[in-house]
């Protein structure tokens, strides 16, 4: 019998800290090879009131690590009669992605994640938690098959300290570069943005969307949008 590959994923997601917090965003596509599953799906999960995982590779991978944390954080939180901090949410998912190293017949889990939130100690954090089990604190990160096309735009364009408007402003644009190239990567841009207030949702649809290289304009548009792929 024909060996049978595993279907493979992509996506993009991203997160920076800025001046009080930090913005985590990612794109809504779910695609299997060439086949787009969903177009409208939430990559971001909500690991308690001040801390969330966006999750890029295999889905049952990153949302079974998703479940098993946010349990064990739900009890931490009881226990301390507070909030966790984020580095202790993010290395909760370091070392089950770590300590699993020989899931999947010894290729390991597929989760690339970004972890990232707020507390009242070291304020805004990110931590890239990449496949293989690594847990590192960033100022900005981004994974998940867009990401390969917008690390030089990152690179020349973060800055330090930035303000919330101009943090959400920068994610929307490198997420919306990455589904412009990535075919893997599309339909809207969803963000999460936490501080000491506490966590905002916004979403951006593909009409609000800035539109790059050949990609077709679909702002202003009212009618066809229903069948159309995104």
């Amino acid at each position: 019998m024909d060996k049978i590959e595993a279907p493979h994923t992509g996506t993009t997601i991203i997160a920076v800290t800025y001046d009080g917090g930090i913005v985590i965003g990612c794109d809504t596509r779910v695609s299997i090879g060439n086949f787009i599953s969903n177009r409208a799906s939430d990559k971001i999960t909500p690991l308690c009131e001040n801390v969330f995982l966006a999750r890029s590779g295999s889905a049952p991978d990153t949302q079974i690590v998703s479940d098993i944390v946010r349990h064990m954080v739900h009890q931490h939180s009881i226990e301390m009669e507070t909030n966790p901090e984020v580095k202790t949410v993010a290395n909760l998912c370091m070392q089950i992605t770590y300590n699993n190293k020989g899931a999947n017949h010894g290729h390991g889990l597929s989760a690339a994640m970004l972890c990232a939130g707020w507390d009242k100690y070291l304020g805004g954090q990110v931590f890239a938690l990449p496949i293989g089990g690594s847990m590192i604190s960033v100022p900005w990160g981004i994974d998940g098959s867009g990401s390969t096309y917008i690390w030089g735009f990152l690179d020349a364009e973060f800055k330090e300290n930035m303000t919330r408007e101009e943090a959400e402003s920068f994610c929307i644009t490198a997420i919306s570069l990455a589904m412009a190239r990535d075919g893997s990567s599309g339909g809207m841009v969803r963000l999460v943005t936490v501080n000491e207030q506490g966590a905002f949702r916004k979403l951006t649809t593909c009409q609000e969307l800035d539109t790059f290289h050949e990609d077709m304009d679909v702002r202003g548009l009212q009618n066809g949008l229903s069948g159309m792929v995104v």
